[in-house]
């Protein structure tokens, strides 16, 4: 049976464990750091957590974030949570992990840095569940998977944000299929949901599989904090948490919002300098101009139009566009 393991060290006073249960914690509000792995020097490195456990049974939730080092809205909005839940009554477990990819935080990027000289930074999210022997990244995410996330959830919240250079507005996956992910997604009552039905090594769909049902909150633009979209998508994930009955208290009204089928992306064909012509949410027809494209003397190059009806999903707002950079994303229902 799975038990949690503390090391029996402390840091800044918060006891470490390297494999966490929360069966085992008494009800309260803890304070941990996980033991993820070792760096090339060997020096150990820590996720936060925090645990909120109820005196009662109840559905376990978790809430991560920063599996991209450079979304900070996702990683506030989960720091959020953490403050708002102080002092709440609990049924249940409630564990938040708002820190996962150190190294890709420390270097301002979304993805994970390794010091192996044959090693690339890659995306995390792309090699979930991990790989007990595999490259530094799989080993750090095997680790993660089966020491603390698999453990401790029955429903799984993951934040994001759009990368970095190009901006979202309130945004979820949700894989239809799934009645609870769905449930999760409109909960949030975001602008726009996408049905989802997964990729191989994203978290969502490692979830999934799992049996765990879970959503991707993609709250707006990678590096720039949006207070607005952070007070929203705590507000959101209050909801999940009155719903499934772990906190006492109303629901917020819940609005419809777009479901979506699929999504378009338009990437810029040359380089140079793109501006958008639309804004987020902004429904357009076929032909109707996304952006135009210019030139390093200014000079118009290009015009991007929609190949077809949908809703604007995503627009770059960083004007310097290397070729195959995204341009602009829309969705269709």
């Amino acid at each position: 049976m799975s038990t949690t393991h503390y090391t029996g060290d402390c840091l800044d006073g918060h006891r470490i464990v390297d494999h966490l249960c929360v069966d085992d914690l008494a009800a309260g509000e803890h304070t941990l750091w996980f033991r993820v792995a070792t760096n090339a020097i060997g020096h150990a490195q820590h996720l936060p957590v925090v645990v909120y456990k109820g005196a009662k049974p109840g559905k376990k939730v978790m809430i991560t974030a920063g599996v991209h080092g450079d979304e900070y809205n996702g990683i506030l909005a989960a720091q959020r949570m953490v403050r708002e839940l102080v002092g709440k009554e609990i049924v249940g477990t409630i564990t938040i992990v708002p820190a996962i990819n150190l190294t890709g935080m420390l270097h301002h990027s979304r993805d994970f840095f390794s010091a192996d000289p044959d090693s690339s930074p890659c995306n995390l999210n792309r090699f979930f569940p991990g790989d007990a022997n595999g490259n530094e990244a799989n080993r750090y995410l095997h680790v993660l998977w089966h020491g603390l996330l698999a453990p401790n959830a029955e429903l799984a919240i993951d934040l994001h944000t759009q990368t970095s250079g190009t901006s979202y507005p309130l945004y979820v996956f949700a894989d239809f299929r799934i009645d609870d992910c769905l449930n999760m997604a409109r909960l949030i009552e975001p602008d726009a949901i996408l049905n989802d039905p997964g990729d191989a090594g994203v978290l969502e769909t490692v979830w999934n599989q799992a049996g765990i049902p879970s959503i991707t909150i993609e709250v707006g633009m990678g590096r720039y904090t949006q207070v607005d979209l952070i007070e929203r998508t705590t507000r959101g994930m209050f909801n999940i948490l009155t719903h499934y009955q772990l906190i006492q208290g109303e629901l917020a009204s819940i609005s419809s919002c777009l479901e979506g089928q699929t999504i378009t992306s338009l990437k810029a064909k040359q380089g140079g300098f793109v501006i958008a012509q639309v804004a987020l949410m902004t429904p357009v027809q076929e032909g109707d101009l996304l952006a135009i494209g210019y030139d390093a003397f200014g000079r118009e190059i290009e015009r991007y139009t929609a190949p077809h009806a949908g809703t604007v999903l995503s627009i770059n707002i960083e004007a310097i566009r290397a070729p195959g950079s995204l341009v602009a994303r829309l969705i269709s229902e």
